[in-house]
């Protein structure tokens, strides 16, 4: 079940990320939803899944991609293991440390990404700090936003049965 949980979390980003990349850009602001995928899916389901979840994805936007495939299947592989263990081992039920560890495991991957890119001598990116850091703020706070979404879902299903039941009394 998680498996398939996983699998269609990120088919969403990744059809989301694809048909409306025009505007998850905006200025230095950009959203990879499939990191913010990989991060969710590692925090809820573990180390294992996460790392699984992070493989499957990446290389999936590797192919996707024009860049050489595997160095992003690398970098959310890695992202996603260490997400996991983080979600594993420390309280992560609040929004600022859910904040904190999506702005975390972006930067993590921008440095994964580019130092293997930089590494490989295929693509040199000069200083994208500015890039970086509004792609970990952007991604931390639609992760965050997901993970309010998500929780409080099932909760207002059951409170609006609820209150149909009550209405019909």
């Amino acid at each position: 079940m998680k498996a398939a949980g996983a699998i269609l979390a990120v088919a969403v980003a990744l059809a989301i990320q694809t048909t409306l990349a025009r505007f998850l850009v905006r200025g230095s602001v950009a959203v990879d939803l499939v990191l913010v995928a990989v991060v969710y899916v590692a925090l809820t389901a573990g180390p294992v899944t996460g790392m699984l979840t992070g493989t499957f994805a990446g290389l999936v936007q590797d192919a996707l991609s024009s860049g050489v495939i595997g160095i992003g299947g690398l970098a959310k592989t890695i992202v996603g293991f260490l997400a996991g263990i983080i979600g594993t081992q420390f309280i992560v039920a609040q929004p600022l440390p859910r904040f904190v560890v999506f702005f975390s495991a972006t930067v993590l991957h921008a440095v994964i990404f580019m130092g293997l890119y930089v590494l490989l001598d295929v693509r040199h990116f000069g200083t994208p700090y500015a890039a970086a850091f509004g792609q970990a703020v952007g991604n931390a706070v639609v992760g965050v936003v997901a993970f309010q979404l998500v929780e409080l879902l099932p909760g207002a299903m059951e409170r609006r049965r609820a209150s149909r039941t009550r209405l019909r009394r």
